[in-house]
């Protein structure tokens, strides 16, 4: 059972606590004691992170960015997995030297409901579990734009947007879109994240 460290304490974040948990995974407090760090969705990462002014993005938290960003360097350290969920995905890219784009059309959510639409996977943990296509949802107004060092993208959408990086390392994977709230397609993947090795 693979222990796993979501930020911000236990009563926050509950969705994807419950989710590790179902698909057989076990959240701990303690991230000495995890072997993966699990970042969430959220408001947007700072944009001075990337050396970008700010023309789009909302909700930046600096504090949580950077608190983000020690858990990164930590859990890179020590040789521990990280995932990372829309947000996520977005800070692991800029961490590892990547950029964002900060305003998309066609991705947010559509009166507080997810959208969902089709998407395209290559060769990777996410072509093992689903083949070459998988419908996904979509809640989130940024993407990633130049790749972090060592990220390839595995899954777009059909507009190109990048939906899914893994790392060279095998370290690292994250998505842009929500496992934790879309039923047996997220299951899947999540015990996926949780049982397996990256490729």
């Amino acid at each position: 059972m693979k222990r796993v460290y979501i930020p911000g304490g236990p009563n926050r974040c509950l969705n994807y606590r419950n989710a590790v948990v179902r698909c057989g995974g076990m959240v701990t407090e303690d991230p000495a004691e995890a072997e993966m760090l699990l970042l969430t969705g959220g408001g947007d990462v700072d944009p001075k992170l990337y050396g970008a002014e700010n023309t789009a993005s909302l909700g930046i938290k600096p504090e949580r960015d950077q608190g983000e960003l020690v858990l990164l360097d930590r859990f890179w350290q020590e040789g521990k997995e990280i995932f990372g969920i829309c947000r996520g995905m977005q800070l692991i890219n800029v961490w590892l030297g990547g950029t964002l784009l900060q305003d998309i059309p066609g991705h947010s959510q559509i009166e507080d409901q997810d959208s969902f639409h089709t998407s395209r996977v290559e060769a990777s943990f996410l072509y093992d579990i689903f083949g070459e296509s998988v419908t996904v949802n979509s809640a989130h107004h940024q993407a990633v734009d130049r790749l972090g060092e060592g990220l390839r993208a595995v899954q777009w959408a059909q507009d190109g947007t990048v939906e899914a990086v893994v790392h060279e390392s095998g370290l690292i994977a994250a998505v842009q879109w929500h496992p934790e709230r879309v039923g047996e397609t997220g299951d899947d993947l999540i015990r996926g994240i949780l049982g397996s090795e990256k490729k």
